[in-house]
């Protein structure tokens, strides 16, 4: 059972179901007309229930994917492919969801980043022209390539995106600008930057007179704001 669950998690989880609710309900006036298959995409499945509370106070939360597999009105997706990576999860999952009809129900224990490549290529493909795809890729960290968001490019999708900038980023980007090469490489796959541009995109370099003479200060510039921004306005 995934175990970083809390308040937020119930309200983004709502939402989602929300959202997939009345975008079924707009697809399902168009999707029989031009024959359309819906498919509902989750990039980060998880066990299916999600862990709340202290110990000794454990509650359980009902997963994303459970949630969006009890749709019904007007109409469910007629593909559900769910991606975890993590083996006792992507077990548990396959055990917490309720069997559905053949052919309907996907759980994939592999990187989310390989089948995202492996969907957008699905989508570009004169096969994959009638499907319609709503995704949900929420990553706990840095696990999402830009390569991966690149490939989604012109691809017929209506994709979620939660990037959790704060807690990724923003740890990685020293106050100083003396990033390790390791973490240099993590950010450079993260947000499909080079070194340099990474550096110059979020610090400054500014000359201070001491008492030793002229000296270069490196410092970061608005770190969460600017990732932030970088982020959402970037096609």
């Amino acid at each position: 059972m995934n175990s970083f669950g809390g308040n937020w998690t119930e309200d983004k989880i709502e939402i989602l179901v929300e959202y997939a609710s009345a975008y079924l309900a707009i697809m399902n006036n168009y999707a029989d007309k031009y024959k359309w298959k819906l498919m509902y995409f989750d990039g980060f499945a998880g066990s299916g229930f999600i862990e709340k509370g202290k110990e000794h106070e454990q509650e359980y939360i009902i997963g994303a994917c459970k949630r969006i597999l009890d749709i019904k009105t007007p109409r469910s997706f007629d593909t559900y492919y769910f991606v975890e990576k993590g083996v006792t999860n992507a077990i548990d999952l396959r055990a917490n969801l309720t069997p559905i009809e053949k052919g309907k129900l996907f759980i994939v224990n592999e990187d989310c980043n390989t089948k995202i490549h492996s969907l957008a290529t699905f989508l570009k493909s004169p096969k994959g022209k009638n499907h319609k795809v709503l995704a949900y890729i929420d990553p706990c960290g840095m696990q999402l390539n830009w390569d991966s968001l690149v490939a989604l490019k012109d691809a017929k999708i209506d994709a979620w995106i939660l990037v959790p900038t704060g807690i990724g980023v923003n740890r990685l980007l020293k106050k100083n600008g003396n990033i390790s090469d390791k973490w240099l490489e993590k950010l450079e796959v993260f947000l499909g930057m080079r070194k340099e541009e990474i550096l110059s995109y979020f610090y400054n370099q500014s000359v201070q007179h001491t008492l030793f003479g002229e000296e270069v200060v490196t410092t970061k510039e608005e770190k969460a704001l600017r990732n932030r921004r970088f982020y959402m306005a970037t096609d």
